[in-house]
């Protein structure tokens, strides 16, 4: 597990839609791409430029960082308030949960149990939950 992906609110990079489908689809519609050619003639299409640009820099970059990296809303208001608090993990805060989570909890349904059981049973199995679904190919937007 890389610690740099475990975001203030609970949620795990490597097991959201962007990083583990989005950007390794990136790296092979670019290949595959460049090897048709395209490089030399997407200047030609209307907004090619730009969007060549973006996808070459999605494939040799990927897609985000973590939140705790810079990646995301600079304004997310977990975010921030975690920032002042010094706390790793909302969860671990002792006014967790609160009202900053309404949202989270509409679009990321699991991360309500996610992060009870960092609460109740600590961060290795909550890390070993989160490898596992890794591992399987689960992110989090198959469970909307």
């Amino acid at each position: 597990m890389k610690e740099a992906y475990i975001c203030y609110c609970g949620l795990y990079c490597e097991n959201c839609a962007v990083m583990a489908k989005v950007a390794p689809a990136s790296k092979i519609l670019y290949d595959e791409m460049k090897k048709a050619g395209f490089e030399e003639i997407i200047h030609s299409i209307p907004g090619g430029d730009g969007f060549w640009l973006f996808l070459k820099d999605m494939a040799r970059d990927g897609v985000c960082s973590s939140c705790k990296d810079g990646g995301g809303n600079p304004g997310c208001a977990v975010r921030v308030c975690a920032k002042e608090k010094g706390v790793e993990v909302c969860a671990l805060c002792e006014k967790y949960p609160c009202d900053k989570f309404a949202a989270f909890f509409q679009g990321y349904p699991a991360l309500k149990q996610d992060n009870a059981l960092l609460r109740e049973q600590g961060m290795n199995a909550w890390a070993r939950l989160q490898d596992g679904r890794r591992m399987s190919g689960f992110t989090y937007t198959d469970g909307r």
